[in-house]
């Protein structure tokens, strides 16, 4: 048990150091803004942003049509990331809407509930500085079978998050969970790739028929 414990504590501090380090994605956020040279997102569209489970969603625009939806997740990526980035491949693009998906990897990283709500609201605080008509969409963590032990924190982090979101109309929470359970409340584990925590196309088509119709209906009624 004692090995277990140190060998956790070894893997979060290792974890919290490689997250010091955003410079990891340099070669990511350079590929992005070389593709806005060539073809520019729409201003004023619908952004999705977020670590890889919004980065593999390979028919997003497809699936969203024809909403003006745009994907600049980055694999990898923690709050942390996002909000250091932020200044280059989201504010730049003066996004209508905002669709964002972080936090699955600071659950790995050790990080608490309470760390997480908190980054979260950083970027919200920092979005509406400068984009102050801005609508954001916080789509929960999900609670894939490979951070089985650490759902008290999903959670936790999720409910600060949606109690956040309530305080602001230009806030919103989407529950993405029912997407990859059954109803007697086990993992849908045929939607799950090998390692228990990204997803297969399957699941990505649920998440259209939770996420579509909230962002449709508020896109319609700006």
């Amino acid at each position: 048990m004692i090995t277990r414990l140190i060998l956790a504590m070894l893997v979060s501090i290792a974890a919290w150091a490689q997250a010091a380090k955003p410079e990891r994605f340099a070669t990511a956020i350079a590929a992005f803004l070389e593709q806005d040279k060539v073809s520019a997102p729409p201003r004023g569209g619908i952004l999705f942003i977020g670590s890889s489970i919004f980065r593999q969603w390979k028919n997003l625009g497809e699936q969203m049509a024809p909403l003006p939806v745009f994907n600049r997740a980055f694999g990898g990526s923690q709050t942390t990331d996002i909000l250091h980035y932020m200044d280059q491949v989201a504010l730049p693009y003066v996004p209508r809407m905002i669709v964002y998906y972080c936090g699955s990897n600071d659950v790995n990283a050790g990080r608490t509930a309470g760390e997480i709500a908190q980054g979260y609201r950083e970027f919200a605080a920092r979005v509406h500085a400068k984009l102050p008509e801005t609508r954001i969409y916080y789509v929960s963590i999900l609670r894939a079978p490979q951070k089985k032990d650490r759902w008290d924190v999903v959670d936790a982090a999720n409910s600060m998050v949606e109690s956040f979101s309530k305080t602001d109309p230009r806030l919103g929470y989407i529950d993405a969970n029912p997407a990859v359970f059954h109803t007697s409340g086990q993992p849908r584990i045929d939607l799950y790739q090998k390692d228990l925590l990204h997803y297969l196309e399957p699941a990505y088509v649920e998440f259209t028929a939770i996420i579509r119709p909230v962002i449709e209906r508020s896109w319609k009624s700006r």
